[in-house]
């Protein structure tokens, strides 16, 4: 993986070597922050405002008073990628945590927020965006604030691993058997025309790529019900995918080794991969569904 030599700390821009916080850091000891990753398709920012809006209503959720004017801090995102002379496809992971104070359980008083931003280069993953992926179910066993996108990501560790222990790519979450979401992305199953998915409560991260893959089903007249499927509707589906900055569009085909449909991804699926593209401006789509 190839990390981008400029990091944007606080409002400052340092070599990534040179970047160092005290080791009572409250990011490492109590989890204590928040994070987004934004996706970059040719050196371009992508929901760029989706995501800082998210890390300052996350910030809020926690109360960490992010002293930092959203215009601004868009403007150093946009100045951390010139820096970098970055003009490929890659993310930004952006990270704000409460501080660094000696280690008490309650808030520091005096302890000013820690902000930093890093580029890293992803390419596309063109042959699972055309093939889709396996995946496994497991036990969502995490807090009920998962609209907050936190630094907390302990069980999303865990089901992601046990995923990639049984060759997997994402472990699909539920309680009591009602689909949540998957360990770092939003999921969705096609039944007879429609699309199903968990309502955006304090259940799920609420995803950028979610709220724009709902746009795109009003333009594509393609009915969109917030209502949580059950893991046993699973293996009647018509088609299933997940979505997240990373992922994009991914068509989902077999589930705990059960294939889905004909194994191959749906039409919905790839209509919304089409639009995801179009809207991301994303070159050289024809990679893609071929």
């Amino acid at each position: 993986m190839f990390v981008y030599p400029v990091i944007l700390s606080q409002d400052k821009f340092v070599h990534r070597d040179s970047l160092n916080y005290p080791f009572e850091e409250r990011s490492m000891q109590f989890g204590d922050g928040v994070y987004e990753v934004i996706r970059i398709y040719n050196g371009t920012y992508y929901l760029l405002d989706e995501h800082v809006d998210r890390l300052y209503r996350s910030a809020e959720a926690i109360k960490i008073n992010l002293d930092l004017d959203k215009d601004k801090l868009i403007a150093l995102l946009h100045d951390l990628m010139e820096r970098n002379n970055m003009t490929e496809d890659g993310k930004v992971y952006l990270q704000v945590t409460r501080g660094s104070a000696p280690r008490d359980h309650v808030f520091p008083l005096d302890a000013a927020p820690n902000m930093y931003a890093y580029v890293v280069k992803v390419p596309r993953n063109t042959e699972l965006l055309s093939n889709g992926v396996a995946t496994i179910t497991h036990r969502d066993i995490r807090w009920e604030y998962c609209f907050i996108k936190s630094l907390n990501l302990l069980p999303n560790v865990l089901a992601k691993q046990e995923a990639k222990d049984h060759h997997c790519y994402e472990a699909i979450l539920h309680k009591d058997g009602l689909v949540t979401e998957c360990s770092a992305s939003n999921v969705y199953l096609v039944k007879n025309g429609s699309i199903y998915t968990h309502p955006a409560t304090e259940n799920i991260l609420h995803g950028c790529v979610r709220m724009r893959v709902e746009q795109f089903t009003n333009d594509l007249q393609i009915p969109f019900i917030e209502e949580a499927f059950r893991i046993e509707d699973i293996g009647k589906a018509d088609e299933l995918f997940l979505t997240s900055s990373t992922s994009e569009v991914l068509p989902i085909i077999e589930v705990d080794g059960q294939q889905i449909a004909d194994g191959k991804p749906g039409n919905i699926t790839k209509k919304l991969q089409a639009a995801y593209e179009k809207d991301a401006n994303i070159l050289n789509k024809s990679t893609v569904n071929q």
